[in-house]
C-alpha cells in the first residue's frame, strides 16, 4: 500500500481489528506477545499534553512467528479496575518471573494540576496468563512518576525499569523531586543546559516496587563527552525508553518526540551513561512513534507504530520490521517507507 504522496510503507499493520500503538514486544514460552496501547476514537483536539490520547484499557497481541497470524486478546486490564487511576492508560510493558506475568502501565492518578489533570503514576498488575486478565495493585508503585515504563532483565537476573516523558508525560514537573502542579507544560526551556533525562531504577525482588531511588539515564554527546543539551531536539530524550543488551553492550533507545526520530545510545552498564550513536528510525506517518526491540529466531526486530489506517495522530497501528546491525555494532537507520 502507498501513502497519499505515493510512497510505499515498509510494513503493514499487525492487526486491523483495533487501533494499537506503543508496542512492547516479548518472547514468552516460544511465542511473541505484544503489549500495546489501545487507541480509541475521540473528538478531543490534539494538543501538547496529549489529551487526544484517551486510551482506557489494554489488549494483548499474540503470534507464533513474525509475519504469522496475529491473535487480539480480550481486555487484559481496564482503567475502571485500577483503584488509584482516573484516565489515560498510556504505553505499557510486561515482564515474567516465577510463573507470574507483570503488566506495568502509566495512568493519571486523582490529584489535579493547573489544567485539571491528574499526575501520571506507574502501576503494576499481575496474571498467570501472558494475555491476562491482569489484577492491578491497589496503589501505584511507590516513588513512581511520569510514564512509559520499560522493563529490562539483565543476565544476572537483576531487573530495571526505564521510564519518563516530557511535555504531556510531565517529567519536567518533577525536577525538584516532587510534582509541581503549576510547572511547565512542555520542557525546561533551557536549550544550553543538559537535557532532561529519562529515569532508570532497579526493581525489587517482588517486581512490584523500586529497590532504590530512580536515577538519570544520562545521554552523552559523542563530540563533547558531556550530556546532550536541551536544545538538541534531534538527539535529546523525549519519551519511549527501551533497553536491550547485545553482547556486552547495553542499547538505550528512545523517541525524540517533536523531531520524530527513534534514537539509540550505548553504554557498558544498565545505568549508563549512554553515548548517543544515531537514529534507528526516520519519522513515520503521524506525530511520533514508540517502539520495542526484541530478538527472535536468530534475528532482531523493531516494533513501532504509525497512522496508516487512520491518518489521525491518536489512532495508530503497530508494525514490525527487521533491525540490522553493522559489524561495529551500529544500527543502520531504517526508512519507514520502502525505497
Amino acid at each position: 500500500m502507498t501513502t497519499r504522496d505515493g510512497r510505499h510503507y515498509r510494513a503493514q499493520p499487525l492487526t486491523t481489528q483495533i487501533y494499537t500503538a506503543d508496542p512492547s514486544a516479548h518472547v514468552f514460552g516460544g511465542r511473541i506477545y505484544v503489549y500495546p496501547s489501545h487507541d480509541v476514537p475521540t473528538d478531543i483536539p490534539d494538543d501538547d499534553l496529549g489529551s487526544e490520547y484517551a486510551m482506557r484499557d489494554y489488549r494483548v497481541l499474540r503470534m507464533d512467528r513474525i509475519g504469522g497470524p496475529v491473535t487480539v486478546g480480550p481486555v487484559a486490564l481496564d482503567v475502571k479496575d485500577v483503584p488509584w487511576a482516573s484516565k489515560q492508560m498510556w504505553a505499557p510493558d510486561a515482564a515474567y518471573r516465577n510463573g507470574i506475568y507483570y503488566l506495568y502501565f502509566p495512568a493519571r492518578d486523582r490529584r489535579r494540576d493547573k489544567n485539571g489533570l491528574g499526575a501520571f503514576r506507574i502501576g503494576v498488575a499481575t496474571s498467570k496468563n501472558p494475555m491476562g486478565p491482569f489484577r492491578a495493585e491497589p496503589q501505584p508503585i511507590a516513588g513512581s512518576f511520569s510514564m512509559d515504563p520499560a522493563v529490562f532483565t539483565d543476565r544476572d537476573g537483576a531487573t530495571y525499569m526505564y521510564f519518563g516523558g516530557i511535555w504531556g508525560g510531565q517529567l519536567q514537573r518533577w525536577t525538584a523531586g516532587a510534582f509541581d502542579p503549576n510547572g511547565s507544560d512542555t520542557d525546561l526551556h533551557r536549550d544550553d543546559a543538559p537535557a532532561l533525562s529519562g529515569k532508570v531504577v532497579r526493581m525489587g525482588a517482588d517486581m512490584k516496587s523500586f529497590a532504590e531511588t530512580p536515577r538519570d539515564a544520562v545521554i552523552l554527546d559523542p563530540a563533547t563527552g558531556k550530556p546532550v543539551l536541551g536544545g538538541d531536539h534531534d538527539k535529546r530524550f523525549f519519551e519511549a525508553s527501551w533497553m536491550f543488551r547485545r553482547g556486552d553492550v547495553y542499547y538505550y533507545t528512545y523517541s525524540t518526540g517533536d523531531t520524530h526520530f527513534l534514537n539509540y545510545a550505548t553504554g557498558n552498564s544498565p545505568y549508563g551513561p549512554f553515548t548517543y550513536r544515531g537514529h534507528i528510525l526516520q519519522p513515520v506517518q503521524g506525530w511520533t512513534t514508540h517502539h520495542s526491540i526484541v530478538e527472535w529466531s536468530g534475528k532482531w526486530w523493531l516494533f513501532y507504530a504509525d497512522t496508516q489506517m487512520s491518518n489521525r495522530n491518536h489512532l495508530r497501528n503497530v508494525k514490525v520490521t527487521e533491525l540490522r546491525f553493522a559489524p561495529d555494532g551500529s544500527i543502520p537507520t531504517i526508512d519507514p517507507f520502502a525505497p
